[in-house]
């Protein structure tokens, strides 16, 4: 035989085994088989890209932990996933999303103000953009995913002017600037501002940072002689403020209420702890709902499909993730802030859990 007719053979034998299943080298979905468009072809994977600030402190190694388990779910879907420690590095690294591609968006964003333009971008490519806790200056995502947090001020003030009994001088130490930190501080605000006796002596940031919080709290503690409780509105501040409190040797004086339900925390509340007599929720978990949302549109084009798979503590409902979008075309799900006191702490006290 001549070596024409031989190449011919052989050639013919390659296009006949890439024609056959599982030889054409595409993607592969969850049952083992290739994704095909309408005309047979094989169809390329969903990308979805992951934007969440660096696990500077615990409750943001909480949400990484948790948003990488919820991706961990979908091996069909092409996942970005991308961390960042400053807005500016966050911003590139959306930027670079979507010049890759992306079908849609999670993001948790370090700083609000600094990321709206971004997220505006985003949004006029139509690409989908679940926005998790900390809201952009304007409506620009397609869900909005936030814990209550004015119910988050609210209640955690309400509990320390019950404390105190309504007198008492406090201290206040807030978070980053962001959506999330005006919205807490200002439902507690308005919470003391109630009640004269209560002398709210300076309130400063702490950034949500353990560090920061060691740093506020010794500048108060040198400033103020007298202290009877400390807002803290985070378990990482608090755990800061703490260890200032103890070497200044003034833990007699007074109490402190951090916020979002670290294990550590809730541990001590169980335990009737004087220092932390009450905690309240704000789960990092609520970054996998975020995920498994993005999914569920992606793939189905339906958010009430993802509702199986989200974490159930979060209590979220089938009715919320079918509620149409808002006036300002916005779709709005607020998970409910619960506060944690020693007679339920065992209820949100998961001990292998990251945060």
């Amino acid at each position: 035989m001549s070596r024409f007719p031989q190449q011919i053979m052989i050639a013919a034998l390659l296009v006949l085994s890439l024609m056959l299943p599982g030889c054409d080298g595409g993607s592969s979905n969850q049952s083992g088989t290739t994704p095909t468009n309408a005309g047979g072809t094989p169809a390329r994977k969903m990308t979805i890209g992951v934007s969440l600030p660096a696990a500077d402190h615990g409750w943001t190694a909480g949400v990484n932990w948790w948003a990488k388990q919820a991706m961990a779910e979908y091996p069909e879907i092409q996942w970005v996933y991308t961390t960042a420690d400053k807005p500016e590095k966050q911003i590139a690294d959306i930027e670079d999303m979507m010049v890759r591609g992306i079908d849609a968006l999670v993001v948790l964003a370090t700083e609000s103000a600094p990321l709206t333009p971004v997220a505006k971008k985003v949004h006029q490519r139509g690409i989908y953009l679940v926005n998790v806790d900390r809201g952009f200056l304007e409506p620009v995502a397609d869900v909005m995913l936030e814990g209550d947090n004015r119910a988050f001020g609210r209640k955690s003030a309400e509990f320390v002017v019950e404390k105190l009994g309504g007198k008492g001088k406090i201290v206040v130490l807030e978070g980053i600037p962001s959506t999330v930190n005006t919205a807490r501080v200002k439902a507690a605000s308005e919470v003391f501002a109630k009640h004269p006796g209560i002398k709210v002596l300076d309130s400063q940031p702490a950034h949500w940072n353990r560090e920061k919080g060691l740093a506020v709290m010794q500048a108060y503690l040198a400033k103020f002689p007298k202290i009877d409780a400390v807002w803290a509105q985070d378990d990482d501040i608090a755990l800061g403020a703490e260890q200032a409190i103890k070497e200044a040797g003034r833990s007699g004086e007074m109490w402190i209420f951090g916020g979002a339900g670290m294990k550590d925390i809730i541990k001590r509340v169980a335990d009737r702890d004087p220092m932390y007599p009450a905690d309240i929720t704000y789960p990092p978990a609520m970054v996998a709902a975020g995920v498994h949302l993005a999914a569920a549109q992606v793939m189905h084009k339906d958010l009430t499909k993802a509702f199986d798979k989200l974490p159930k503590h979060l209590h979220l409902t089938k009715e919320q993730l079918a509620a149409p979008a808002g006036a300002d075309s916005q779709r709005h799900i607020v998970l409910e802030v619960q506060l944690v006191t020693p007679e339920n702490a065992s209820e949100f006290y998961f001990p292998d859990s990251v945060y």
